[in-house]
């Protein structure tokens, strides 16, 4: 019976509809907790350590190999921590690098020494890794086209509110608790992590790991593929961008005899920069095309970087950030998602996984390359050398959107 002509088998049937969206929405949601709660801790750990060390006495040099560090040990490991996440999945290499921050950011705190410092910095360096690569995957997984850019931009709006708050948090922390309770209070966060992966694994989430035949399967594959490996250089250009400014800026800050506090809300500035920028991203790349959007951002990033050795004045100095932000907030997602529309079929953890190995030799060598740069030939020349650097990767990304638009 219908009365008022209602079909009850269609309304029930959008009904369930409905129910697989939300549910799909809600696992997702999951998923973005978890990288918000970790991300939070790993973000806030680099200003911390930064601002540490110099409490301790340390000098801009050695604040370079404990950002060094970060990275040094995970850019060896990340290759195969992708092909850990093609045969087993995502659960496991989440767990082992939340455990892994838990611990980094408990050493400081039980062992107030500089010498803590070096051995967190390795430790989270190392093990956080395997949690980006399989989230990163894992997100990949999730959908494919136009909704597979949407989720990568979700994805990276949690990574830049962690962004925004990983630092301002971290800042306020310092200021009110000191340093090495901040580093406990920052723990925390990923033990929670820790307990949700643990207590629960949404099985909406989609599996990862295959059974593809990986027999003649080479990394000097994924590397001659042209277009991937366009991709992977622009990836280290972005990650110079990005880790230049989180390196300097405390440095620069505290230089200048700012607070933690307002360090943190200038590198604050930054990520909610970011954070508006990924929210239009994925209207952007739909009205053109992820290639042509990140060639605008990354030469509005150069842009910046060419008057940023100028700025003295606090607002100024947030001002140029928050364009900054602009110009680099699309470029992480940007690259993910190009990274992974252009792995082989069965091997896009094995290429999230490649470009990480090149995102942590980016970060392990700029640190030390930009400090003794900057202190041989002063700061300007840094931003201007990755200005340099940007304005290339500006150039790749608009030569392959002109292929692309060729071809379409």
């Amino acid at each position: 019976m219908r009365p008022y002509g209602i079909d009850y088998n269609r309304v029930e049937s959008r009904f369930e509809l409905g129910g697989f969206f939300s549910k799909i929405c809600m696992t997702f949601g999951v998923l973005v907790i978890l990288v918000v709660l970790n991300h939070i801790a790993y973000k806030g750990s680099k200003v911390l350590i930064a601002l540490y060390a110099m409490e301790l006495g340390a000098e801009p040099f050695t604040v370079g190999i404990l950002f060094s560090l970060y990275s040094l040990f995970s850019l060896f490991i990340a290759l195969y921590v992708g092909r850990m996440s093609d045969r087993l999945g995502a659960r496991i290499p989440m767990l082992i690098g939340s455990i892994g921050l838990v611990c980094g950011l408990l050493l400081p705190y039980l062992l107030p020494r500089l010498v803590a410092l070096y051995l967190s910095a390795a430790i989270i360096g190392t093990l956080y890794i395997f949690h980006m690569v399989a989230v990163q995957h894992l997100v990949g997984a999730f959908a494919s086209g136009h909704e597979r850019t949407r989720n990568f931009g979700l994805y990276s709006l949690g990574v830049g509110i962690t962004s925004l708050l990983g630092p301002t948090v971290t800042g306020f922390s310092i200021d009110l608790f000191g340093h090495q309770w901040t580093y406990l209070l920052l723990a925390m966060l990923p033990a929670a992590a820790v307990a949700v992966l643990l207590a629960y694994f949404p099985r909406a989430w989609p599996r990862t790991g295959t059974e593809v035949e990986r027999i003649g399967h080479r990394t000097r594959d994924l590397i001659g593929n042209v277009p991937l490996r366009r991709m992977l250089i622009t990836a280290a250009l972005i990650e110079t961008g990005g880790e230049l400014y989180n390196f300097y800026m405390p440095i620069y800050g505290h230089s200048i005899g700012l607070s933690a506090s307002l360090i943190g809300m200038i590198i604050g500035t930054y990520a909610i920069a970011l954070l508006l920028a990924r929210v239009v991203m994925p209207v952007m790349s739909r009205k053109s095309s992820e290639e042509m959007v990140l060639f605008g951002s990354l030469a509005l990033a150069a842009a910046a970087c060419l008057v940023f050795p100028f700025i003295t004045n606090v607002y100024m100095l947030a001002a140029i950030s928050f364009v900054f932000g602009l110009g680099l907030g699309c470029c992480g997602p940007l690259s993910l998602i190009i990274t992974y529309n252009r792995a082989p079929e069965g091997r896009s953890g094995e290429a999230m996984g490649l470009r990480q190995t090149v995102a942590k030799f980016t970060e392990a060598s700029s640190p030390v390359v930009f400090g003794a740069l900057g202190s041989a030939f002063g700061l300007a020349a840094a931003f201007w050398l990755v200005a340099l650097l940007l304005a290339g990767g500006a150039s790749i990304m608009q030569a392959d959107a002109k292929q692309r638009t060729r071809r379409m």
